[in-house]
Order: structure tokens, then C-alpha cells, then sequence
């Protein structure tokens, strides 16, 4: 994969984002750039399966790179929507409709170099059986990239909020949740998701911050002053790997290997 053209096509991403999204992007391309540079073969294509991906956020870029890229979507809406994207793109992208926890069934063992799952694992029925499930399609010698919600992150927002008792719930339920009207089924620390990524046989490579200070800051500062704009990306970009900020961050972001 040449170099000048991932930053080309991840600049037209980050162009399409703005604010907190813009961010969360910057820290996640970077993060998987790094993680294609390392398991891409020398002929340049990957195999890349992203698991709830959607509308092709992710998927259409990495396919616009050369990538070949399964989306897994349990939405047929979603996958539609995906195939328009990426015919008005000019790429493949091959759509499966299914849960993440099926992945084996539906691709096979052993499908793909690298496995996306982004936002998921906080809405399955079964965290474990689904990261079982990622790390039996994935190669040995390939790699896992799990994007989850933040536990501190949703303490510290509850009582920045005025909201004191629902911070101290999130940090006493097991699943991280404030109350019954908390939408988010469960959300994790880093020692929560590094369980749950090794339980399933993977090694953990890299684990990232994402949105450590996007959300707590005004909108109009990362919106409408791009000086503004860029200095939030360097910080969180910094941030993401901090080894204290990083564990305060609104999602978590592991890599992890499956061992060769």
C-alpha cells in the first residue's frame, strides 16, 4: 500500500468529519494505518472483514486503498446504503447480512488479515462468545481492532453533567451503565477489554484513547477555528497513548494479535 496514497484517501476522509468525528477518525486511521503497514503482504491487499460497519465508513476508504473489504452488517438498510457508497466510490465492497457472533458460519474460519469490530461489542448478547467468534476469522499472524465504549468516560460526563449518583453507578455496576435509562448496554475499562480480547486467544499490541478531550470541550472550538481544530487533533492524538489519559477516553480502542 503506498504511503501517499493512504494519506490521501484518510485526508478525504477526515475532509467529510467534523468536530468530535474528525477526531475519532484521526486517532483511528492513524492506529490502523500503523496495523496495515505491519500485516499487509508485499503484493499490497489485504483481507479485511469490518463486523457492524455500517454504511461502509470505514470500509469503502480501506477498499479505495486496495483492500479487499467484507462488511458484516446485521441491517439491511445499512448494507444498501453501503453499496451505494461504494459504487459512487468506483470500489467493491462485498456486504453479508448477519450478527458478529455467526461470523465463522457466514465467512469461514481463518477469512481475514485484519477484523474490524467498532461499536459492537457493547450491544451483543455475549461480548465473549462474539470476540470468539472475530478471533476465528482472522488469521493466525492477522489482527483484531476493537472500538468500545469507555467506562471512566461515561463517570466523568454523568458527573461534569451535575448527575453525582449516576457517576458513582457507573463506576460500581459491573456493566458500566447509570440507570435504566442509560442506552448503552455495557461499557468497559481497559482491564475489562483486555480480558476479553485475551480470553478469546488474542495478544494484546496497542490499546488507544479515543475522544479524551473532544467531547468535554465546546463545539464551536473544533468546528468553526481550524487552528483550534488542528491543535485538538495533536493533543488527542498525544493523549491517545498517554498511559493515564488514555483510560479516560469516551471509546477504547485495542489491536491484538492472533499468534502465528
Amino acid at each position: 500500500m503506498s504511503d501517499v496514497r493512504g494519506v490521501a484517501v484518510a485526508g478525504r476522509q477526515l475532509k467529510r468529519t467534523r468536530g468530535g468525528g474528525r477526531v475519532r477518525n484521526a486517532v483511528l486511521w492513524e492506529a490502523l494505518r500503523s496495523v496495515l503497514e505491519r500485516i499487509t503482504p508485499e503484493a499490497g491487499a489485504t483481507d479485511i472483514v469490518d463486523v457492524g460497519g455500517g454504511t461502509g465508513g470505514f470500509a469503502v476508504p480501506l477498499a479505495e486503498l486496495g483492500h479487499r473489504v467484507t462488511v458484516v452488517d446485521a441491517n439491511p438498510d445499512a448494507l444498501a446504503a453501503l453499496e451505494r457508497r461504494a459504487a459512487e466510490s468506483g470500489v467493491r465492497v462485498r456486504a453479508v447480512q448477519g450478527d458478529a457472533v455467526d461470523l465463522p458460519d457466514l465467512l469461514g474460519p481463518d477469512a481475514a488479515d485484519l477484523v474490524l469490530c467498532h461499536s459492537v461489542l457493547e450491544y451483543v448478547d455475549d461480548p465473549a462468545a462474539a470476540t470468539a467468534a472475530l478471533t476465528a476469522t482472522v488469521r493466525p499472524g492477522g489482527s483484531v481492532s476493537l472500538l468500545a465504549a469507555g467506562q471512566l468516560a461515561a463517570a466523568l460526563s454523568r458527573a461534569v453533567g451535575g448527575h453525582f449518583d449516576d457517576a458513582r453507578r457507573v463506576l460500581t455496576d459491573a456493566s458500566g451503565r447509570w440507570g435504566d435509562g442509560d442506552r448503552t448496554p455495557r461499557r468497559f475499562t481497559r482491564e475489562t477489554l483486555t480480558a476479553l480480547a485475551e480470553g478469546a486467544g488474542l495478544r494484546v499490541a496497542e490499546l488507544h484513547g479515543v475522544r479524551i478531550f473532544a467531547d468535554l470541550v465546546p463545539g464551536g472550538l473544533s468546528d468553526g477555528d481550524s487552528d483550534s481544530a488542528e491543535a485538538l487533533l495533536a493533543l488527542e492524538s498525544a493523549a491517545a497513548v498517554h498511559p493515564v489519559l488514555r483510560d479516560l477516553a469516551a471509546q477504547l480502542h485495542l489491536v491484538a494479535d492472533k499468534p502465528a
